[in-house]
């Protein structure tokens, strides 16, 4: 291996000395805190950065790696850390665009920050693209562009549907919507910087990169569809508390997600019959039998006075979201969708829909899934080419 390598494989060894008595620390204690794991987390990221800019270097680009830990800093909450953007804007000016103006190309760590002590964070899932945005919003960017191994953000999953396309634009509140419902192309937090500034987010194919993929902007195009994609998350349970002496009595919806909120749970849906009877949400499959085991602690008195009848998990069930900006204010949307669902011999057993009106969500059971999907995508012609 050439000289030029040596201070690469230096800085490696030095990570892994103080990983190795990182290790033995925790060892000794029987237990590892989140802030310890974040520094753990963050190191392949460090080897990478290091060894990417060695190669650029190698083969005659001025690349320079750069520890996101030094100019994207965070608050504290180790394992999915905040951006403070003022802060992270000032060192990034500072550190990065001078670097640019003298030709040079930073190599930046993703998924990683510091708190302003220095104490190394992680953003959570899809961090590295959230690094990508922040940066972006740092130094004004023309685009954001996330590399990935798809050709953008699609009408829904290929492995389900298979004539689903790749969607050419879309708006902010459109992709934030299908990764929430289970898009995995883009994490959520992914376009807030981006949406502060108005800066597009390009998403492109690693493995294409001819294909022009999919961008990301402020305002929605109209394609004459009214849903645009269809997306689903799987492996969740479908809690439902419900009673007649529910009616009328304030407070109930309260205390049920206070209950749920002290597991740590989230709500990933909500429904309410309008007879306030019953409430249903849906959690994570694996949280399904605690949610409920709480709920019957927080209600024991109300279950044995019969104010409340019963408190149930269905398992085994699935979100199914139809997004699109083009659903607000366009009738018959969601006949065409329980139509298509009914043709096929499909329950629905939740509903909800959202005030802004960019998704309706339903829920059905995990074996009725893919079917539902490929119902929706199939009522909505989404397979064909944009007219």
């Amino acid at each position: 291996m050439g000289a030029g390598y040596h201070p690469v494989l230096d800085f490696i060894d030095r990570e892994l000395e103080s990983f190795s008595n990182l290790c033995a620390a925790i060892t000794v204690l029987g237990e590892v805190t989140p802030r310890a794991m974040d520094l753990i987390s963050s190191l392949g990221e460090r080897f990478s950065a290091h060894l990417v800019a060695a190669v650029l270097q190698a083969n005659g680009t001025p690349g320079e790696a750069i520890m996101a830990d030094e100019i994207v800093v965070t608050d504290d909450t180790f394992g999915a850390a905040n951006p403070q953007l003022d802060l992270t804007t000032e060192r990034v000016r500072a550190r990065v665009i001078p670097l640019l103006e003298r030709g040079g190309v930073p190599v930046v760590t993703g998924f990683m920050g510091a708190t302003p002590e220095g104490y190394v964070t992680t953003l959570g899932r899809g961090g590295s693209d959230y690094t990508a945005a922040i940066l972006g919003y740092a130094v004004d960017a023309d685009e954001v562009w996330i590399w990935t191994d798809v050709d953008g953000v699609m009408t829904a999953d290929p492995r389900i549907v298979p004539d689903a396309r790749t969607l050419r634009r879309i708006s902010y509140t459109e992709a934030a919507e299908m990764a929430y419902f289970g898009a995995k192309v883009l994490h959520p937090k992914t376009v807030r910087p981006a949406v502060e500034k108005g800066i597009p987010i390009r998403i492109v194919n690693t493995f294409n990169p001819d294909h022009p993929g999919t961008l990301i902007v402020k305002d929605s195009v109209r394609d004459g569809r009214a849903v645009k994609a269809v997306t689903m998350i799987p492996r969740l349970a479908l809690i439902t508390v419900e009673g007649r002496g529910m009616l009328g009595v304030p407070g109930v919806a309260a205390r049920v997600f206070e209950a749920v909120a002290h597991e740590g749970v989230s709500v990933l849906m909500i429904s309410q019959s309008s007879s306030e009877q019953s409430i249903c949400f849906l959690v994570e499959e694996n949280a399904g039998e605690r949610v409920v085991h709480a709920l019957e602690q927080a209600f024991a008195k109300e279950l044995e006075q019969g104010h409340i009848d019963r408190i149930w998990a269905e398992h085994n069930v699935v979100i199914i979201a139809a997004v699109g900006a083009g659903m607000r204010h366009t009738p018959g949307v969601a006949a065409t969708i329980f139509g298509a669902l009914g043709e096929r011999r499909i329950n629905v057993l939740s509903i909800a829909q959202g005030s802004s009106e960019y998704n309706l969500s339903l829920v059905v059971s995990d074996q009725d899934a893919h079917e539902a999907v490929r119902a929706i995508h199939a009522a909505f012609q989404l397979g064909d080419p944009a007219r």
